[in-house]
């Protein structure tokens, strides 16, 4: 569970004046890098945006045929990657255009090789980095799950709380009715001397 690939590679067909957009939840303090291709046609402009669920713009780039791009995630929050291709010659009917984009988030992203040059670290030293960082990974979501789960437990021990009294009420209510029901219903046939 816990050895899932943080990085992929993904290929798709973007029709001539189509946005395709691929969305993705991303915790906090997370490194994105990204690097991606576009085939180019004569008269086909592409661009990439990426933004948060705030509209905030963290990459932009027109008339995209490749390129590289990162980012650091300042909170858990969803982002989206969009690619858009559009032509000034509503005539045209070229084909779609073949995209290649590869995400890497996380451990995946850090590049140790400049690491281990820039402190000139010995590769057994560069590994146990690369261990520390993917130990301190798996702690930091272990303590988002407990996290998460201290929520879902507290909300759902406020909505039994909330469905027992809502029970208590309605039962309440039922009683309330059925006993002035009885009530009302004698003193109905007592009127017309169906009972005495």
């Amino acid at each position: 569970m816990v050895a899932v690939s943080l990085s992929s590679a993904m290929y798709f067909e973007l029709p001539v004046n189509t946005e395709k957009c691929l969305r993705e939840e991303i915790h906090k303090d997370v490194l994105v890098k990204g690097d991606f291709d576009v085939t180019q046609i004569d008269k086909v402009k592409t661009d990439l945006k990426i933004t948060d669920s705030n509209g905030h713009i963290l990459y932009q780039k027109e008339d995209a045929s490749s390129g590289k791009f990162a980012f650091t995630t300042d909170d858990y929050d969803m982002f989206q990657l969009c690619f858009t291709s559009s032509t000034e010659d509503k005539r045209l009917r070229p084909p779609p255009q073949d995209v290649r984009l590869e995400l890497k988030r996380g451990i995946d992203a850090k590049n140790y090789e400049e690491l281990a040059k820039n402190e000139q670290l010995k590769p057994l030293e560069i590994e146990l980095r690369r261990l520390e960082d993917l130990s301190k990974s798996i702690t930091d979501a272990f303590s988002y799950m407990k996290k998460r789960e201290e929520e879902m437990r507290d909300t759902n021990e406020s909505t039994n709380s909330r469905v027992l009294y809502f029970s208590a009420f309605s039962m309440l209510c039922l009683v309330g009715l059925a006993t002035w029901q009885v009530l009302y219903l004698r003193k109905f046939f007592k009127s017309k001397k169906l009972i005495e």
